[in-house]
């Protein structure tokens, strides 16, 4: 169809966008300022990007670390050769592909079926591409920038189910690009764990988006959270009600548990880090705990002594495709003032290399943000 037909804005047929040519370092990211606006479909929105956030999965889509190829931490040194499971599902990323999960944004066009009152609406992105007749089968999910063209790109389009309308006036473009993946993520995660009031939560690599995420979705449910990240990073940590901060990886678990909480195990572990201090993360769950992960930013091999999971009754779960009612559940939590956004900085969309380095090199707190 002709975008042209149902804008509220004239549009372009091209516009700036950072396309991904292929797996590999960063020479496989290409700036673009004549790339065709994408086209319309009959049940899609065209969105204008006003801010696009950074997340972990543009790293290791562009790297291809989801391949069992890969064993090192996240990174660009952790580049695979396979051709056969580069992606999250285990198949083959189309290539050229825009990336960027986070979009914030108006909707500037609609298709055939899509209700005209979504045009001018400020909205924010669902990540979860599904076959909207059968939205719960995993089978069927894919992933926005991943197989499905993103946000780093002056406008994108995605299936009119896949946007959520925000109405708050005090949140910035960037501040509402920090919240779908790392806020869904981090709620799935806790969902699947059936974390409430009576647990206390340790939470690894807290001082990123899905940590601090974690950090502020666990204390909505009333939980006492425990969070994991380098000493500088604390101060910001606390004002999203952290009740104790404790460094990266502490030499002692178990002692600097019993001197902050009194006890020397937790109820959860929700883990986003992996690698090798996954054993000592095991052994601070109490009998009878719960174990929720979605992330290996530390290395995705980890050692686990069988006994431990046996013989504690402890129950382990993997977190990716989430349910469609958790995106809608954040997004009420965005209104109601109930999360807040922690963006780190932000850079223009040209300098998506620069910004994507500083998001590997982990130095900030919260998330990091292009604006087109």
């Amino acid at each position: 169809m002709d975008t042209q037909d149902c804008s509220v804005e004239t549009l372009p047929q091209t516009m700036r966008a950072f396309v991904l040519t292929g797996h590999g370092g960063m020479d496989k990211l290409e700036y673009h300022t004549e790339w065709p606006v994408p086209a319309v479909g009959d049940n899609d929105v065209l969105i204008k990007v006003a801010a696009c956030g950074l997340n972990n999965t543009d790293v290791n889509t562009r790297t291809g670390w989801y391949s069992k190829s890969v064993k090192e931490a996240t990174g660009d040194d952790a580049v695979t050769s396979s051709e056969q499971d580069p992606s999250w599902g285990g198949g083959a990323i189309q290539f050229p592909r825009i990336q960027g999960a986070d979009v914030c944004g108006r909707v500037v066009a609609v298709g055939d079926n899509v209700d005209r009152e979504l045009l001018g609406c400020r909205v924010i992105s669902d990540n979860w591409l599904r076959d909207w007749s059968d939205p719960l089968n995993r089978k069927k999910a894919g992933y926005f920038g991943s197989e499905r063209d993103g946000g780093f790109a002056e406008y994108t389009a995605t299936h009119y189910r896949n946007v959520g309308i925000i109405h708050s006036t005090t949140l910035s473009d960037a501040e509402l690009a920090t919240f779908s993946c790392s806020s869904t993520t981090a709620e799935g995660m806790l969902s699947r764990a059936n974390v409430d009031k009576n647990d206390i939560v340790l939470i690894t690599g807290a001082s990123g988006g899905v940590g601090s995420a974690l950090v502020q979705l666990a204390k909505r449910r009333g939980a006492q959270v425990v969070a994991l990240a380098s000493e500088a990073k604390h101060a910001r940590l606390t004002d999203l009600g952290a009740d104790v901060l404790l460094p990266r990886s502490p030499a002692n678990l178990k002692a600097s548990l019993r001197d902050a909480i009194g006890r020397d195990t937790v109820t959860v572990v929700a883990d986003i880090v992996g690698g090798s201090y996954f054993a000592t993360l095991i052994d601070s769950l109490e009998r009878g705990g719960r174990y929720t992960v979605s992330g290996a930013i530390a290395g995705p091999l980890v050692e686990l002594d069988l006994r431990t999971l046996y013989l504690r009754d402890l129950t382990f779960t993997g977190s990716t495709v989430i349910g469609p009612h958790i995106f809608h559940d954040v997004v009420t939590y965005i209104e109601r003032g109930e999360i807040k956004p922690l963006v780190a900085k932000t850079y223009p969309l040209s300098e998506l290399k620069i910004a994507q380095q500083a998001f590997i090199d982990k130095t900030h707190v919260g998330s990091i943000v292009v604006i087109p």
